[in-house]
């Protein structure tokens, strides 16, 4: 008798164990992990307090911000490698959604750094998880030759697009004339328009393009360009980095373009 209980016991902790592995189990199937690293360039001594933001973000809607489905928080130090790790839930990682990697170093409310290249993941490709940042406050003198930037008139190339980055080697050219005359392309189509420009104060009209057609990659980026032109009230100038912050209501930064 006693065998036998012993060996239902036996089978009893047998059949109670495969019970607690099975969540867990599913709980690993079920979450997913990003690593990878973020570097700047330059040899700056960075405030104590700067930390290295990434986030992984759902950028497929143009016309709306991205939402965001992972994100970390890490403290620079004296580093300007740093390593990150994403882990998130696998169930919200969807079909025909596109998905990017945005990097920023802050100190408290001050960007210091943002990368302005695309970093798609889940593509089909290699996920391109090592991340560039470059700088966006002012750091470095502006060159002597180099005229002090006090308008938005110009000829910008666009680095960013409300936090999404953009495509390497495809041009999204914006050109502002003294008068507020636009001109430029998206990447794939001429466009021409107005902005009235008030003091710090800017806003676009309507923005007429011509038609073509180019690949799906291109087209969305060139939709959230106009479509993020639409929304823009302002402007900020970076003299000594040569670089043009377009502004959206809220204060937030909706497109980062470097001086052409």
């Amino acid at each position: 008798m006693a065998d036998i209980t012993n060996v239902s016991r036996r089978g009893l902790m047998a059949v109670l164990g495969g019970l607690v592995l099975i969540p867990a189990n599913a709980a690993d199937a079920a979450t997913m992990t990003l690593r990878g690293t973020v570097s700047y360039r330059e040899r700056l001594a960075l405030p104590p307090s700067a930390v290295v933001e990434v986030k992984l973000l759902d950028v497929s809607l143009a016309d709306a911000p991205a939402r965001t489905i992972a994100e970390t928080r890490i403290p620079v130090g004296a580093r300007t490698v740093i390593r990150y790790s994403l882990r998130f839930d696998r169930a919200r990682i969807l079909s025909r959604r596109s998905y990017a990697l945005r990097a920023r170093i802050t100190d408290g409310d001050q960007l210091l750094f943002i990368n302005t290249v695309r970093h798609a993941v889940f593509a089909g490709g290699a996920n391109n998880t090592d991340i560039r940042v470059e700088p966006v406050a002012a750091t470095a003198p502006a060159p002597p030759q180099a005229a002090a930037l006090s308008t938005p008139s110009g000829q910008w190339l666009a680095e960013d697009i409300r936090g999404g980055g953009v495509i390497d080697r495809l041009q999204t050219i914006l050109t502002i004339a003294p008068d507020g005359t636009v001109s430029g392309t998206g990447g794939c189509n001429r466009i021409r328009g107005k902005a009235t420009i008030n003091g710090d104060a800017i806003a676009f009209g309507a923005i007429a393009s011509t038609k073509m057609a180019c690949s799906p990659a291109v087209m969305r980026q060139e939709q959230r360009f106009l479509l993020a032109l639409r929304d823009v009230r302002a402007w900020r100038i970076d003299s000594a980095r040569r670089k043009l912050t377009l502004i959206g209501v809220n204060g937030a930064p909706l497109m980062v373009l470097a001086q052409m």
